[in-house]
């Protein structure tokens, strides 16, 4: 009897020792995906920062570029 409780051990043994080797992957896995979650994350801050407090030239431009269209563009002695 004591053989067969022997192999009983060793069995339980090894797959306690898979379900280690297991457990240990799917938590490196899940390490690795939540630095990935936390560097983008960062970037996207980052990014909409820039955006919010860089100024927006083109809207300067436009406006000074649709000025001077309207003034040249109509005359007041045109007849309709």
């Amino acid at each position: 009897m004591s053989k067969v409780e022997d192999i009983i051990a060793a069995t339980k043994l090894n797959e306690l020792i898979n379900k280690k080797e297991e457990s240990s992957q799917s938590r490196t896995v899940l390490w690795v995906l939540a630095i990935v979650g936390a560097v983008a994350a960062v970037a996207a801050i980052a990014y909409a920062v820039y955006c919010f407090f860089t100024p927006d030239y083109l809207e300067d431009f436009e406006e000074d570029f649709e000025d001077d269209f309207d003034d040249d563009f109509f005359n007041d002695d045109d007849q309709v």
